[in-house]
């Protein structure tokens, strides 16, 4: 079993993995104030909604022992990505720390901590979900890299993978930062996963010829109702399983959750720079002077989810109900 490492806490510095360089380059950044941490958050060398989250604590960690006003590190660590909520989570839980004069750094160990433990748990709990020799589609990368450890989706694939299950993945493009085909492959190809890559525009086919056994996805944010923001393709995705009586399931942890929002509409996008669609790497692939639109997320609907995969136990079919059982209110 391999062992893949997002960010490695050094006490006095954070190491963090550069993922706009992989699979070609595994180069670490080395990150020695919480603007760094900040830089390589909104950058996207870190990327993953609880691994934002913590390293965003370890941000917080670097400025307090610099001497940094808390607020002024919180307001610039919060600015970085807007819908992930995992980020703004794990800030606000560390300031809480902060303000009832504990250790932020063991705050910030124990919040990585617990993402893993809590990975591996839907790990556990989605892989019962999972077919002997089911052939699973994923979207963007859910991995190791984009958590603490282990993953959310890709922990569900791993977990089944390591139980017996001859699984088969096949791993979206996820244009245009390209994280399935860059980070998924990267991560499946590295612990031996059986697994192809496909443009994303593919995925209709495959579950029309019936290739398609169920589709795992990770989120950025839930809403009360249990509407998913994801990666950008992901709603296609849940109308096209939907239409195709394929199970689409979501697998993330319950601080994913934002019980303040109701629905999906209420979610903030982030659009991102219109050069990541007009070019694949370095490579410019349009003409010069055509505009590009880049939302980085959209929403599923919660009538087009199977199931909600957490910590907790399963959501199925989720509402407002349902999650305020798992999740709490």
């Amino acid at each position: 079993m391999s062992e893949v490492k997002a960010f490695l806490w050094k006490g006095d510095r954070l190491l963090i993995l550069d993922q706009r360089k992989l699979p070609l380059k595994e180069e670490w950044f080395e990150a020695k104030t919480y603007k760094d941490v900040a830089y390589a958050i909104k950058e996207m060398l870190v990327r993953g909604a609880p691994a934002i989250g913590c390293v965003a604590s370890y941000g917080f960690v670097l400025g307090i022992e610099a001497g940094q006003d808390p607020d002024v590190v919180i307001k610039e660590l919060k600015s970085t990505r807007p819908t992930a909520v995992n980020l703004f989570w794990a800030l606000e839980r560390i300031k809480k720390a902060y303000d009832e004069g504990r250790d932020v750094e063991k705050e910030a160990v124990l919040i990585e901590k617990e993402d893993y433990e809590n990975n591996k748990k839907m790990g556990e709990i989605g892989s019962v979900l999972i077919k002997n020799g089911a052939k699973i589609l994923t979207h963007c990368n859910t991995g190791a890299l984009a958590t603490g450890g282990w993953g959310t989706a890709l922990g569900v694939i791993r977990s089944a993978h390591y139980s017996g299950k001859n699984i088969f993945v096949w791993v979206d493009e996820t244009r245009p930062f390209l994280q399935g085909a860059r980070l998924t492959a990267w991560e499946l190809s590295k612990e031996g996963i059986p697994h192809k890559l496909i443009v994303d525009s593919c995925a209709g086919m495959l579950m029309k010829e019936g290739m398609v056994d169920a589709v795992i996805v990770g989120a950025d944010r839930i809403t009360r109702r249990g509407d998913v923001a994801n990666k950008i393709g992901t709603y296609a995705l849940s109308v096209l399983a939907k239409e195709h009586n394929i199970p689409f399931y979501v697998v993330a942890p319950t601080s994913t959750f934002d019980l303040g929002i109701e629905k999906g509409e209420d979610i903030p996008i982030e659009e991102r720079a219109e050069e990541e669609v007009k070019k694949c790497g370095y490579t410019s692939v349009s003409p010069e002077g055509t505009r590009a639109f880049n939302p980085a997320f959209d929403v599923t609907p919660a009538e087009n989810i199977t199931a909600i995969i957490t910590e907790r136990g399963i959501i199925e079919k989720p509402s407002w109900d349902k999650i305020k059982e798992r999740v709490g209110s």
